[in-house]
């Protein structure tokens, strides 16, 4: 097994063309996370060489993963002015109010209070029937431990950096769509703490060349943690849709979720009650496996609209598996017409 001392020897090896000495001597090389067979780096450059540097950055990697006890190799291209790490004594922003983010009309968090609710399901289908309504739409995939949108859209693909400082984002199914899944190996996990996690989401927010957008779905992690409060307190956001199961369980967790925003003064829009239904495709019964109406109770009680009740269906997971969301798969199904209703509702509330 590969230890920092060996990677750098290894990075000892590559010439930074600008200096004319290795990356590590011309102090290139920051943030260097050694965790078993995993190896991560940056390598902070001047952005207006970004382009220059790129074989650089891949002759790092490939030295690095070429060491005995090396399977993961992370080799990224950053820039900062002040020519320190991002994660070491970075100064305290200065307080400020949440801001709008330009060229973007409306933002939308989609939220659960707990995991394995079908909020990234929800999510997906929600962009593409409201691109369907004929609204220029993006999404964000902020669940950055958890990122499923690249599978469920079929998006493939890193997004490019032309200036080492703008993002561009992936497009699919007539949505412009951004998630940190395109900036890792596919189940290569997102090992970062939280001043980290508030970093790459602003980052997402305002360093990824949106263009003009109608509406940004921001597809959030369960629960009700940093990523949550840095979007309510940095950014301008129109409202929450709360999604949940019709499972006491989930309900409890969804109340802490609409607690959070409600705090944080971000009105909520509606509720859906995902999995409401199953009915069986061969004798067309139809069972409540997590109960059914909870979530209807609940935006009674709150006052919120419930916006659908989305059934447990098949064809929903097979198209998000499949990359294709059953809004485009199937688009005159059932399934699908239940996310255009929460695609109209929202247009009709102004807030897409």
């Amino acid at each position: 097994m590969a230890d920092r001392d060996t990677v750098l020897a290894a990075l000892k090896q590559v010439v930074d063309p600008a200096s004319g000495t290795d990356i590590v001597s011309a102090g290139l090389v920051r943030g260097l996370n050694v965790e078993g067979n995993t190896v991560r780096f940056v390598l902070e450059i001047d952005p207006a060489k970004a382009e220059a540097m790129e074989p650089v950055r891949a002759a790092a990697e490939a030295k690095v993963r070429a060491l005995e006890g090396v399977g993961t190799v992370s080799a990224m291209l950053t820039a900062h002015s002040d020519k320190k790490p991002p994660e070491l004594k970075a100064k305290r922003p200065a307080p400020q109010g949440p801001q709008k983010v330009p060229g973007i009309g409306h933002i939308i968090a989609v939220a659960s209070g707990k995991g394995g609710v079908g909020k990234s399901t929800i999510a997906a289908n929600l962009a593409v029937a409201l691109a369907a309504e004929g609204r220029r739409v993006g999404l964000l995939d902020a669940d950055v431990y958890g990122p499923s949108q690249p599978r469920m859209l079929g998006a493939k693909g890193r997004p490019a950096s032309p200036d080492g400082k703008t993002i561009l984002p992936l497009q699919a199914h007539g949505v412009t769509v951004m998630s940190m899944g395109f900036m890792t190996e596919e189940g290569q996990a997102v090992v970062w703490r939280g001043p980290m996690l508030m970093s790459a989401l602003q980052q997402m927010m305002l360093q990824v060349d949106w263009g003009e957008l109608d509406i940004l779905i921001v597809d959030l992690p369960p629960g009700t943690g940093d990523v949550q409060l840095t979007l309510t307190q940095k950014f301008a956001i129109d409202g929450a849709v709360i999604v949940s199961t019709p499972q006491d369980v989930a309900l409890l967790d969804a109340r802490k979720g609409i607690d959070m925003f409600r705090q944080m003064k971000t009105p909520i829009l509606g509720m859906i009650e995902n999995m409401s239904t199953h009915i069986c495709s061969n004798c067309g019964h139809e069972e409540h496996v997590f109960g059914h109406g909870g979530v209807s109770a609940e935006a009674a009680k709150l006052g919120v609209p419930l916006l659908a009740e989305i059934p447990l269906h098949l064809e929903i997971r097979l198209a998000s598996d499949g990359g294709t969301p059953v809004v485009t798969a199937q688009p005159d199904s059932p399934q699908a017409a239940a996310f255009r209703k929460v695609a109209r509702a929202l247009v009709a509330q102004g807030v897409a």
